[in-house]
């Protein structure tokens, strides 16, 4: 009662790497609150799963297992959820804030009239004294995320319901093993509970076309925001991004001018990255675009104003025209591996 609870996306058999990241952070917040951490696994053919979660540190796995639960469809898997949910009581619910996250956490939250926080960045445990009542609350989930278009960040409390439910974007979370031999208990849910109208909406066919970039996996990145100034400008990252082994990205101001594709977006409303070393080419520096950068291990800030706020998370600045500064290190760079 009144535990952890991850719920655990599934794509043909693969599980979401946003599932194990939020299972690591699962973890954490239960072993602060002294609970327990669950899943809920739904889909198809699922035998097997728990040698992959076991090892987060799942105590309890609550396995859906049936032909028609996958692909993912918003009625089955709502009501399942809400069921073991009902049953459960849980304190605290997680999900990615990936399509079927967005679409299935608000209509949990419509179903059982809990709170919910979309695109969290951090989550963490602590209290609360109402200013006017005095009344405190204890060991809620701070639900911490960028608001008013990234201007200030928000901690948002939800102590009248539960459970405490959220969202996370992808990357935002480390992926850490918390105990390769660590053995849970396997829970399985009556399907019965199911009925045909929970099944009134049938995919047909799916086109799902995957992206050719991988942003979440370089190891170097070489992104460009507003400042670069042209589409035809980001050729010089490019050319940086090719002799160091990198990746090209943008931040939203960059892929709304038209300067690069969106799949290379970075920030709240792009990708996650944690790369090795992160090249700021021309960008500002806004709480949207830092959202999804800040993890990164070296940062590089090129920019010609010394004052652009990502200057003060860098650990290296370049002041001057990217122009000037980009051919530069191309060149310095190809002298020395030869």
């Amino acid at each position: 009662m009144n535990n952890v609870f991850v719920y655990i996306e599934i794509e043909d058999g693969a599980v979401a790497d946003v599932s194990l990241e939020l299972l690591t952070k699962g973890k954490k917040l239960a072993n602060q609150l002294g609970k327990k951490l669950e899943a809920i696994a739904i889909g198809s053919n699922l035998g097997g799963l728990e040698k992959e979660l076991f090892p987060y540190g799942v105590d309890v796995l609550h396995v859906a297992d049936d032909k028609r639960l996958a692909p993912y469809s918003t009625l089955p898997h709502n009501k399942i959820v809400c069921e073991i949910f009902k049953q459960e009581q849980p304190e605290i619910a997680l999900f990615g804030a990936s399509s079927v996250g967005r679409d299935l956490a608000p209509r949990i939250c419509s179903t059982t009239g809990s709170g919910l926080t979309a695109d969290c960045t951090s989550l963490e445990i602590g209290d609360y004294t109402d200013p006017k009542t005095k009344q405190e609350y204890k060991n809620l989930l701070y639900q911490i995320r960028p608001a008013f278009g990234g201007n200030i960040i928000a901690t948002i409390i939800n102590p009248d319901t539960r459970p405490q439910i959220a969202t996370v974007r992808e990357g935002v979370m480390k992926k850490e093993i918390f105990d390769a031999n660590y053995k849970g208990e396997i829970k399985k849910f009556d399907i019965s509970i199911l009925n045909d109208t929970d099944f009134v909406v049938k995919i047909i066919e799916r086109e799902i076309e995957k992206s050719k970039v991988n942003l979440k996996a370089a190891q170097v990145i070489v992104a460009g925001g507003y400042g670069v100034g042209s589409k035809e400008n980001f050729k010089l990252l490019y050319d940086l991004a090719e002799v160091l082994g990198g990746e090209v990205a943008g931040s939203r101001a960059a892929v709304d001018s038209g300067f690069v594709e969106h799949e290379r977006q970075v920030g709240q409303t792009g990708v996650t990255v944690r790369p090795k070393l992160y090249i700021a080419c021309g960008i500002s520096g806004a709480v949207q675009h830092t959202a999804g950068m800040q993890e990164s291990s070296i940062v590089i800030s090129i920019n010609n104003d010394p004052l652009a706020p990502i200057n003060t998370i860098a650990d290296y600045v370049i002041s001057g025209d990217l122009n000037e500064v980009l051919p530069k290190m191309v060149k310095y760079y190809k002298q020395n591996t030869k």
